[in-house]
């Protein structure tokens, strides 16, 4: 649904973008600016939350292969609830 929405909107779109050290979920490429997104499902109070997902785009170097594209980098991380099936909580922050 994420891809189909922002490839909807015109936006250059990719979905599970490898790095090194992993996979980003989501990229999305604008004109001025490069959107990581990192997606977690939280089960209970244990789970992962919009934190963690941050935390993982830095850890796993997501942003790496941008930083010389000149364009604005902004991480995106978003929890999502398993018992609403809707966004639990989402942070972002300029990376």
């Amino acid at each position: 649904a994420f891809f189909l929405i922002f490839t909807l909107m015109g936006q250059f779109t990719q979905t599970e973008v490898r790095s090194s050290h992993g996979r980003a979920d989501a990229v999305v490429i604008t004109k001025d600016s490069v959107y990581v997104f990192e997606f977690k499902l939280a089960r209970d109070e244990q789970g992962f939350g919009a934190d963690d997902a941050l935390a993982q785009i830095d850890k796993k170097g997501y942003m790496i292969p941008y930083t010389a594209s000149g364009k604005k980098l902004y991480k995106v991380g978003v929890q999502f609830d398993d018992e609403t099936h809707t966004v639990g909580e989402w942070l972002m922050a300029k990376a």
